[in-house]
């Protein structure tokens, strides 16, 4: 016989069958590890997303002009989040079949390698094209690991938070998005201080790469110090939350996924459009300097962890789905205005960045725990996991690419047609959540 408590306030013990009494698994460790994870994999994400606009043009697309060759490498940007479903598909296999120790520690090794291997590679004036082919083939392995890096702690804070405090639960895991941005902003800022452009391409470029496999590591035994005890065991088994095969989940659960993939679609888009896009747009306008930017951008992502903070008490207060409702119209004003932020001066588009990472943090951070509340206790586990892949694939995984090559095209008009679409898909989505959803 087994207990545990309800509510993360508390610790929570578990007495095995033999009687004996075993370590508590206190929530704090559990929300370190949500936070440390996420963390680590969003630095690996934002590490190669920087480099697409300050690296890649120049390494690996030398035969290209500066858009083209930041285009191709949004191209393959977006490769990880197509391989992220499969990758959590396989995952839930190898989960059912060895276990969630294994499963976490092949793809953590697996993305770390993948990130590293990054490091290693020779430019296209050194082995042509093969350097491309590898580079996306690196990428693709950095979204199939991620996809299998799903450890269940984001779901089982969620089931035990108090009714009153979901939201604030609900945002832990999210602040791994500002936290990993700021750091992998702060270490391109460094290094194209501190070394010639020149160094900076052949050799310096490489460094956060290898600081990314580094902090894998860590963030592998701060997890695996978690998800392998008895205790964790119990608490995701006694919360019901197991992997479920994939065609299962689409038949039972399918249109939960469905309109998952779309209630947070509007904070999804801005994801990229304030961190990434804007970096592109000015280094090929040349309105401002790299630093400069890069600068803001880590002012940015502070203002985005407060404001992740803040939609925690904020929804506790008015509830998930009216925060993430009301942030939605907030950014189809937002949207209003990106053509004349963007497009005037230093100022304008340091506001840009600036407010969208307020916006960013208070929609983001309740994008996990809306619409995965609708799951059946058993579908939870794996629902959340693939309902935030379909997410990202939808909503942010083109966004880069869609919104720089339009707005080169036709002007910075199509940033706000692709922001208004998204605030649109996530209203809609929304209302059928609230005819839907089974618990509050």
């Amino acid at each position: 016989m087994a207990s545990t408590t309800q509510y993360p306030g508390q610790a929570s013990a578990y007495v095995g069958s033999s009687g004996i009494s075993h370590a508590k698994v206190a929530p704090g460790e559990i929300a370190v590890g949500v936070v440390v994870g996420r963390a680590s994999e969003y630095f690996d994400f934002f590490v190669f997303g920087i480099a697409c606009v300050l690296v890649f043009p120049s390494v690996f697309f030398p035969f290209e002009p500066r858009l083209e060759g930041t285009l191709w490498s949004f191209v393959i940007f977006s490769f990880a989040f197509i391989a992220r479903p499969i990758g959590t598909a396989v995952s839930m296999a190898v989960q059912r079949r060895w276990g969630r120790g294994t499963k976490l520690t092949m793809a953590l090794f697996l993305l770390g390698t993948a990130t590293v291997g990054m490091a290693f590679l020779p430019g296209y004036n050194v082995i042509g094209m093969h350097a491309i082919t590898l580079l996306a083939i690196f990428r693709c392995l950095q979204g199939f690991a991620l996809g299998g890096s799903w450890d269940g702690l984001p779901s089982l804070l969620a089931l035990n938070a108090p009714p009153d405090r979901r939201g604030w639960y609900a945002m832990l895991g999210q602040l791994g998005a500002p936290i990993g941005f700021m750091v992998a902003s702060a270490l391109f800022l460094f290094l194209t201080v501190a070394l010639t452009q020149q160094d900076f391409l052949e050799w310096g470029w490489r460094y956060p790469f290898f600081v990314a496999f580094a902090i894998n590591v860590v963030a592998l035994f701060a997890r695996l110090r978690l998800v392998v005890t008895e205790e964790y065991t119990q608490l995701l088994e006694e919360g019901e939350l197991e992997p479920i095969g994939i065609p299962k989940i689409v038949r039972e659960q399918g249109y939960n996924l469905f309109i998952g993939a779309f209630a947070a679609l509007a904070s999804y888009a801005l994801f990229h459009l304030v961190t990434v896009f804007p970096l592109s747009w000015i280094a090929v306008s040349a309105t401002q300097r790299m630093q400069d930017v890069l600068v803001v951008q880590i002012v940015g992502a502070a203002v985005g962890i407060l404001g992740t903070i803040a939609s925690g008490w904020i929804a506790d207060r008015i509830g998930r789905r009216t925060t993430l409702g009301t942030l939605a119209v907030l950014i189809g004003v937002f949207a209003l205005f990106a053509p004349w932020l963007l497009g005037g001066g230093p100022a304008a588009q340091d506001a840009f960045i600036l407010i969208g990472f307020a916006l960013l943090g208070l929609s983001y951070g309740q994008a996990s725990g809306t619409v995965t509340a609708n799951f059946e206790r058993r579908f939870r586990y794996t629902g959340a996991a693939l309902t935030s892949d379909m997410a990202w694939l939808i909503g942010a995984a083109f966004a880069p690419l869609v919104a720089l090559g339009l707005s080169a095209r036709f002007g910075l008009a199509a940033v706000s047609i692709y922001l208004l679409s998204g605030v649109a898909c996530t209203l809609i989505a929304l209302r059928i959540n609230k005819v839907l959803e089974t618990r509050d």
